[in-house]
This record gives C-alpha cells, sequence and structure tokens, in this order.
C-alpha cells in the first residue's frame, strides 16, 4: 500500500545531508514551509545550498535558517528587502554566497530540471553582469543568454491538502514555486495542513501528482482527517 505519510517533521527531513541542495517553496512568507524549517534548524545539516525566490524575511522561516550561519549559498531571484536583514548582514561579512538569477530565469531554470531539458536560452539578462561567462546567441536578430536547469537533493514546499499517494492541491498563491520544485528534486518533503481520504481530493484540481512527492507531513498546528 503506497502511504507517504511520514509521523513527525523531524524523521520528514532527518536524512537531509551535510553539503546538500535544498529548494524550499515559498514567495516571501506565502507558501513558505515554516514547520519544515524549524524542523531542519533542528536537525543540524551544514554546508547547504539553498534555492529559494528570496533571502529571509525578518526572524524566522528562511532568515531563521540563515541565522545558524549553516548555509553556504543563496541562489534566489530577490535577496534584498526591507526586512533582509539577516542575509544582508551575512552578505556584507563574506560569510554567504549569492547567485542572483532573475525571477523568469529562476523559475524557468527549476522547471527546465524538472523536465529533463538540458538548458534553454533567454533573452533575460544578455548584456549585463548576470551572463559573465555564459554562452551567448543569436537567434533571430535578438541576443540570448544560455542558462542551464537547477536540480536539487530535497524540496522543502508547503501545500494544503494531500492524500495518502502525495497528490497536491495548494492554497491559492501560496502555490508559487511549490510545483516546479517537486519535479526539480530527488526528494520532495511536504508540509501540509490535512491528509485526506483517496478520492475526495477532485482530480481535476490537483496541482502536483504524487509521483512528484516522497514525503509529507502534517504541520503540527494542523488537524489531520481520518485516511
Amino acid at each position: 500500500m503506497i502511504d507517504k505519510e511520514i509521523a513527525s517533521l523531524a524523521a520528514a527531513v532527518a536524512d537531509i545531508h551535510h553539503g546538500a541542495t535544498i529548494m524550499i517553496g515559498g514567495f516571501g512568507n506565502a507558501g513558505m514551509p515554516s514547520a519544515l524549517i524549524d524542523a531542519l534548524i533542528d536537525q543540524g545539516a551544514s554546508d547547504l545550498t539553498i534555492i529559494n525566490n528570496n533571502a529571509g524575511n525578518g526572524e524566522t522561516g528562511l532568515a531563521a535558517l540563515l541565522k545558524t550561519g549553516r548555509v553556504r549559498k543563496i541562489i534566489c531571484s530577490f535577496p534584498r528587502q526591507a526586512d533582509s536583514h539577516i542575509f544582508d548582514a551575512l552578505y556584507r561579512a563574506g560569510k554567504i554566497e549569492l547567485e542572483l538569477v532573475p525571477q523568469g530565469n529562476l523559475a524557468e531554470r527549476i522547471r527546465a530540471a524538472g523536465a529533463g531539458i538540458g538548458g534553454f536560452f533567454t533573452p533575460t539578462g544578455f548584456g549585463t553582469q548576470l551572463a559573465e561567462g555564459k554562452e551567448t546567441r543569436e537567434i533571430d536578430g535578438r541576443q540570448y543568454v544560455f542558462e542551464l536547469p537547477l536540480h536539487a537533493d530535497f524540496a522543502l514546499i508547503k501545500a494544503l491538502a494531500a492524500d495518502r499517494w502525495g497528490n497536491l492541491v495548494y492554497r491559492k498563491t501560496a502555490r508559487n514555486f511549490g510545483p516546479i520544485m517537486a519535479t526539480a528534486a530527488k526528494t520532495s518533503i511536504v508540509q501540509v495542513d490535512k491528509i485526506v481520504p483517496l478520492g475526495q481530493l477532485d482530480p481535476e484540481v490537483i496541482i502536483t501528482p504524487g509521483i512528484f512527492v516522497q514525503r509529507i507531513v502534517v504541520a503540527s498546528s494542523a488537524i489531520k482527517e481520518a485516511a
């Protein structure tokens, strides 16, 4: 019987190793898997590479992970905002490496990894420092930059609900990067509000099929339905 539910947040992240590359869903706080991030902080893995849209807000979630000093590199599109002081201090002190990627390129690099695409040409970034050292090509009179896919060892994702097979639905804009990250990681770990019986999720509204999900865990504040 296929049952991808994990008993606890700690067990869900227990095998994340030192030096892992981890995709973390979320657009700011929307869709950020805070419970899984807190479990990762407690777990202790270090020398991590994080792929995320931004570089943390305030003192919680991703920012709290950065504060531990266990993130070696972050790949993101929006590292600085009014409350990104933890990343800002680490970067200015030379304690974290940044790879800046335009947001559309970031999404497409993740999607390309999940789709098995070896790379793609995009006009975004051509003629800027972001294109330095990368292959360029003129196509139909326009200049393009070649971008590589982004793969990960693990993806930490937040969804609204799942069944035991790992089929996922999301809450509105909290979906953001979750669906493509699930396809691009070797192991997708999903924090959900509830697990529902098989058949209760309408197949027409399932966003992430269970084939892309390896583990689901109910956040501690949520109520699990009988499966």
